[in-house]
C-alpha cells in the first residue's frame, strides 16, 4: 500500500525555524520527483520546492529561495524540507508529493499534510 506520510509541523513564532519530514512507503523512493506543496486558506495550493531522484537538483519557488532547503535520504524513504526565517504568510498546510513518468502514464502519490502555523 502506498503512503506518505508527514510530520513536523506546528506553531512557530516569526522567525523561527521548522523540519519537516514525510516518510514514504509502498512503491520505490528512489525512483520519484519529490515536491513540496502547500495551501493556505483562500489561496491556490502552490509548489514549495523540488528535488530530483538522487537529491541532486533541487529548485525552489522564489518566495521560499534562501529560506527553505529540501533534501531527501533515499535510505530512510524520507524528503525533508528545514524552513527558517519563517514568516506569517508560511502558514498554510504543507502536503509532500511524488512523481513517477513513464511513457505509459505520470504516476503522483499525495500525503496527507502537516499544518505549519507562524503566529507571534
Amino acid at each position: 500500500q502506498v503512503q506518505l506520510v508527514e510530520s513536523g509541523g506546528g506553531l512557530v513564532q516569526p522567525g523561527g525555524s521548522l523540519r519537516l519530514s514525510c516518510v514514504a512507503s509502498g512503491f520505490t523512493f528512489s525512483n520519484y520527483y519529490m515536491r513540496w506543496y502547500r495551501q493556505a486558506p483562500g489561496k491556490e495550493r502552490e509548489l514549495v520546492a523540488g528535488i530530483t531522484n538522487t537529491g541532486g537538483t533541487t529548485n525552489y519557488a522564489d518566495s521560499m529561495k534562501g529560506r527553505f532547503t529540501i533534501s531527501r535520504d533515499n535510505a530512510k524513504n524520507t524528503v525533508y524540507l528545514q524552513m527558517s526565517t519563517l514568516k506569517p504568510e508560511d502558514t498554510a498546510m504543507y502536503t509532500c508529493n511524488a512523481r513517477r513518468i513513464t511513457g505509459l502514464r505520470t504516476f503522483d502519490y499525495w500525503g496527507q499534510g502537516t499544518q505549519v502555523t507562524v503566529s507571534s
